[in-house]
């Protein structure tokens, strides 16, 4: 006979450790966090069968990791070797060369190009932008009186937004995010790292031929002058951030005005409902539940525990923003909490990120004003995965009504902004070159196959 366990305890079969994976979890994770506290700031979890891991439940010890990259590094190399190559969690989890998995110099570098190339992007364009891919894809079902507002707006807007901003053409995007959203839910993660190499490729060599006014281009003509492979390894991250816990902030918003009697009685208010439930999403409900993995560098004692070298430390940003250490306190314009993480790994694109969901929140409320749950909020059901807030669906339904819409222009062609690039020095947007490899190998293989078995973890 199978050994069952309560909600929110471990099971004997997780050797003692909190399963973060499940329908149990998704539905409840709460339950999850709280038990965990019993074992104090920190706790031991399993991110998948067999995956061992620290999940940080605690607001200052998430802290002290967050801003300690000396004792607490990103590059998951070390933990990576020890994994099969079929683990669920490594296409999240795995090494890139890029900004989130690096430290140091190596990271400074390449968040500049990320950062740099994000100022460019005008946020009076992106507004505009925004409202009008919003009113398109309005458009599409508002006169139905019904809608699955996940997966026919909140999953769809990021989704078009990034092909304006890359340059893309949709077919190639709608790729990128299956695959993208594929890795998120564990879903063939083999497969689904192998498809976002090919997109990105494929991506790269489209903008070598046609250089616009994208981040792909103004990326290749960053002074920092990155390989091709640190080019597609930060796309991959920019796409993987932007649209995926892009959509989920979207739906969790929505979800939260409707369902929560302290906004759905105030809806016709204006924006301050809107901006209100984004920070009581991003504290208590954030799109990216667990995540930003750190391997200590040596067998570390840390908040009362040993934490054995090159083991994965996960950050829980929904547990942590919850932590009752701090309190009651006053969340609408409260922006302490940690849903775009803290110290040097922060989002560096949180502020395009809060503009995108905002207006995507304004313009649906805005145009269907009754709009209104097709099911009660205790019914919709929550992806499994240890990192991810994510619902499957999210119906509701409204009146009726007629959307006028513009038409919209073709992706990549949108000016985002005519200012220069970041410094004189800066070459015109055209191909980057690949450096050669920094350690040659006495079996050299062609670069896109060495690039493509890298990404795959291989």
């Amino acid at each position: 006979m199978t050994s069952q366990a309560a909600p929110g305890q471990a099971c004997p079969a997780h050797r003692g450790r909190m399963p973060l994976h499940g329908p149990e979890f998704a539905t409840d994770p709460a339950a999850t966090y709280r038990a965990l506290r019993e074992h104090g700031p920190v706790a031991p979890v399993e991110l998948a069968p067999g995956v061992p891991a620290t999940l940080v439940v605690g607001y200052a010890a998430a802290l002290d990791v967050l801003r300690n990259s000396t004792a607490f590094p990103r590059d998951p190399r070390r933990w990576q070797a020890k994994m099969p190559a079929d683990c669920p969690v490594l296409p999240m989890m795995m090494y890139r060369p890029n900004c989130l998995f690096t430290d140091g110099a190596q990271h400074a570098r390449l968040r500049a190009v990320v950062t740099d190339s994000l100022a460019r992007v005008d946020p009076n364009a992106l507004r505009g932008q925004v409202e009008q891919t919003a009113d398109q894809l309005i458009s599409r079902f508002a006169g139905n009186g019904e809608a699955d507002l996940l997966g026919e707006y909140a999953k769809l807007l990021p989704l078009m937004m990034f092909n304006h901003l890359y340059g893309c053409p949709p077919q190639l995007g709608d790729r990128l995010v299956v695959a993208m959203r594929n890795a998120f839910d564990m879903v063939e993660p083999e497969k689904a790292n192998a498809e976002l190499t090919e997109c990105m490729l494929e991506l790269v060599a489209l903008k070598r031929q046609r250089p616009g006014q994208d981040m792909p281009s103004w990326m290749m003509a960053h002074p920092a002058r990155l390989t091709d492979e640190e080019l597609i390894h930060q796309l991959v991250l920019l796409m993987g951030a932007g649209t995926e816990p892009e959509q989920n902030l979207i739906a969790n918003g929505i979800r939260l005005l409707l369902a929560d009697d302290r906004f759905a009685g105030d809806l016709s208010g204006g924006s301050l409902p809107v901006e209100e439930a984004l920070d009581e999403v991003l504290w208590t409900d954030p799109p990216m539940a667990n995540y930003s993995a750190s391997y200590p560098v040596e067998d570390t004692d840390f908040a009362g525990v040993r934490l054995p070298a090159a083991e994965p430390v996960v950050i829980s940003f929904a547990a942590a923003n919850n932590d009752p250490a701090l309190g009651e306190q006053q969340r609408s314009g409260n922006r302490a909490h940690l849903a775009w993480s803290a110290g040097v790994h922060s989002c560096p694109a949180q502020q395009p990120a809060r503009l995108i969901a905002s207006v995507a929140m304004e313009k649906i409320l805005d145009a269907l004003p009754d709009m209104r749950l097709a099911v009660p909020v205790d019914d919709l059901v929550w992806r499994p995965g240890p990192f991810h807030r994510a619902l499957t669906a999210l119906p509701v339904r409204f009146t009726p009504v007629a959307v006028p819409v513009q038409p919209d222009e073709s992706p990549g062609e949108t000016r985002w902004n005519v200012q220069p690039t970041p410094s004189p020095s800066t070459p015109p947007a055209v191909t980057s070159t690949p450096s050669p490899q920094p350690s040659p190998h006495a079996d050299r293989r062609p670069w896109l196959s060495y690039l493509a078995r890298l990404l795959r973890g291989r």
